[in-house]
C-alpha cells in the first residue's frame, strides 16, 4: 500500500471541499444570519487539514496508484467528507452531537436522504444550501469532480473513477478519463440548470429551485420544507420533479450520448427500457389500489403513485404524502423498487437495473437449458454477449448486498426496534432512499433511533453509495498486505 499517494489525493480532496464551504457562506451573508461564522471556521478547519495531508503525502518517486489505492482512497474520501462536512452543523449547533452531524453528512453525501432533523424550516439559509450541496456533489461524485478538476495529481484518475462510478459497467466517454469525468459533470450541470429554470415557472422561489434541483439531480431528496414535496402542493411542480427524477436516474452516459447527437442510443438501450417499464408498471399497480381503497378520485391516486413510484425507483425520497398510510399492497412495491434502484451509471442508488436485468437473463437461460441441456445459450445485453466474470461478479454483488441487507437488519433490530422499521430503514439507507415505514416513515426522521443504530446506517449508506465491493473490499486482510 503506497501511503503518500493515498495522503496526497485526500489532502487535495478536503482543501477542495473545504473552498467549496464558500458557497453556503455567500448564501449566509447574503441573508445576514448566524451560521457565517460556523462555515468561516469550518472552511478553515477543513482547507487547513486538507493542505497538511497533501504536503505530508507529497510522493517522492512515481505518483501511479494500483487498484487498491483507489479503492482505499474513495472509501476514505467519503468517510473524511462526512466528518469535515458535518462541521457546521456541529459548530452552528443545528446538529450539537457528532453523531447526528456524522449521519446527516453521510446521508447527504450518498445522495441517501435519510434525516435526523425534525424542523427544517427552522434551520438557517446557509445551513439548509450546504445540506442540499452535499447531495448535488454526492449525486455524480466528489471524487470524480476532484479527477476532473485536478489533473494535475496524476495519482491513478482511472482508478478513482472506475472505484466510484455506480454500476457494473464503465462506459468510458472520452479517451482521458479527466475528460471523461469533466463530460458527466457537465451533462449533469445542463440539466441541473434546465430544472432549475422549470421550478422556477412553477412559482419556487429561487433558493427553493435551487435546494430542490440540487437534491432532485442527486436523486437524495433533501428539502427546505419539513412536509418535503407535499408542502408546495403543485402538480406542476410534482410533474417537473418526476421529469428530472428520471433523467437523473438514468444512465448519464446516454445522456451524453444524445447530446453529442447520437440519439438511437437512448430509445435502443435495453436497460432504460426495463427501468421505464418498471415505473410504469409500479405506478399502475399503486394507482389501482389507492383508487380501491383510499381515494376515489384516479386522477389524484395516478399522481401520487407516479411521483412516488418515480422516486422511490430513483431512490430520491421525495415524499407528497405518507405512504405509511397507504395499502400494504403498494408499501410492498415501494419497498420492492427501494431494491431495485436506478439505471449503471446514473445517480441513483440500489441493485441497479441493469444488474437486475441481467440477473432474470440468466435465470431463464438456466431454465431453459433445463428444458434443452445440450442447446448453446449465452447472456446478451443490446445484443452484446456479457462475459462469464461479469455474470458472476453481478451475483456475487446481488449475494453480497442482500448479505449486508439481513445482517444489518439483525444487527437493527437487536437494538430493540421492530422489524419494520428495523427492515425499511435498512433498505432505505443501503439503497440510498431516504424514508422508509415504521419508525422511520415519510412524516418521521431517523432522530429517534438509537445512537449505535445511527452509525451501523450511516455504514449501511456508505456501503450501498460506494456499490458494496469498494468498502468490503478493505475488510479483507489480503487487501492490506504487500
Amino acid at each position: 500500500m503506497k501511503a503518500r499517494p493515498v495522503l496526497h489525493t485526500l489532502g487535495a480532496f478536503l482543501f477542495i471541499l473545504g473552498l467549496l464551504m464558500a458557497v453556503p457562506l455567500g448564501c449566509s451573508l447574503y441573508y445576514r444570519e448566524a451560521d457565517a461564522r460556523s462555515f468561516l471556521f469550518s472552511i478553515l478547519i477543513t482547507s487547513t487539514a486538507g493542505m497538511a495531508l497533501y504536503l505530508a503525502g507529497k510522493p517522492k518517486e512515481g505518483k501511479a496508484i494500483r487498484h487498491r489505492e483507489g479503492f482505499l482512497i474513495v472509501s476514505a474520501g467519503w468517510i473524511l467528507a462526512s466528518f469535515f462536512g458535518g462541521l457546521p452543523y456541529l459548530l452552528h449547533g443545528a446538529l450539537p452531537s457528532l453523531t447526528d452531524a456524522y449521519f446527516e453528512t453521510m446521508s447527504g453525501f450518498t445522495t441517501t436522504g435519510a434525516t435526523v432533523i425534525t424542523k427544517i424550516e427552522g434551520l438557517p439559509h446557509g445551513i439548509l444550501l450546504w445540506r442540499s450541496m452535499t447531495q448535488w456533489l454526492g449525486g455524480m461524485g466528489i471524487i470524480i469532480l476532484s479527477v476532473a478538476i485536478l489533473p494535475f495529481l496524476g495519482v491513478g484518475g482511472r482508478q478513482l473513477f472506475k472505484a466510484e462510478l455506480p454500476g457494473p459497467v464503465k462506459d468510458k466517454l472520452e479517451p482521458r478519463i479527466v475528460e471523461t469525468a469533466r463530460s458527466l459533470w457537465i451533462v449533469y450541470g445542463i440539466i441541473t440548470v434546465v430544472g432549475f429554470i422549470f421550478l422556477l415557472f412553477g412559482g419556487m422561489s429561487v433558493f427553493d429551485a435551487v435546494n430542490h434541483i440540487f437534491t432532485a439531480m442527486a436523486t437524495g431528496g433533501f428539502s427546505t420544507k419539513d412536509s418535503s414535496i407535499a408542502w408546495f402542493n403543485s402538480a406542476y411542480i410534482d410533474g417537473v420533479l418526476v421529469a428530472f427524477m428520471l433523467l437523473a436516474g438514468m444512465n448519464f452516459t446516454l445522456h451524453y450520448q444524445v447530446l453529442t447527437g447520437n440519439f438511437q442510443s437512448f430509445y435502443k438501450n435495453s436497460e432504460l427500457r426495463f427501468f421505464l417499464g418498471t415505473v410504469v408498471i409500479a405506478t399502475l399497480l399503486i394507482t389501482a389500489d389507492l383508487y380501491l381503497h383510499v381515494s376515489a378520485d384516479i386522477g389524484r391516486a395516478f399522481r401520487y403513485a407516479l411521483f412516488q413510484a418515480s422516486s422511490i425507483v430513483t431512490t430520491t425520497g421525495f415524499t407528497t404524502d405518507n405512504f405509511s398510510k397507504w395499502p400494504a399492497f403498494s408499501q410492498i412495491i415501494l419497498v420492492l423498487l427501494m431494491f431495485i434502484g436506478g439505471s449503471a451509471g446514473s445517480t441513483g442508488g440500489g441493485i441497479k437495473c441493469v444488474r437486475l436485468l441481467l440477473i432474470l437473463k440468466d435465470s431463464y437461460r438456466e431454465l431453459y437449458r433445463l428444458i434443452h441441456p445440450h442447446a448453446v445459450t449465452q447472456v446478451k445485453l443490446d445484443h452484446v454477449s456479457v462475459s462469464p466474470e461479469i455474470m458472476k461478479s453481478i451475483w456475487g454483488f446481488f449475494a453480497l448486498y442482500i448479505g449486508v441487507a439481513i445482517l444489518a437488519t439483525i444487527l437493527i433490530s437487536s437494538l430493540g426496534l421492530d422489524m419494520l422499521t428495523s427492515f425499511t430503514s435498512v433498505a432505505a439507507t443501503l439503497g440510498n432512499v431516504g424514508p422508509g415505514l415504521g419508525l422511520v416513515h415519510p412524516a418521521s426522521t431517523y432522530n429517534d433511533l438509537p445512537t449505535l443504530g445511527k452509525w451501523i446506517l450511516s455504514l449501511c449508506m456508505l456501503i450501498g453509495r460506494l456499490e458494496i465491493y469498494t468498502v468490503l473490499v478493505l475488510l479483507i486482510p489480503e487487501f492490506w498486505k504487500k
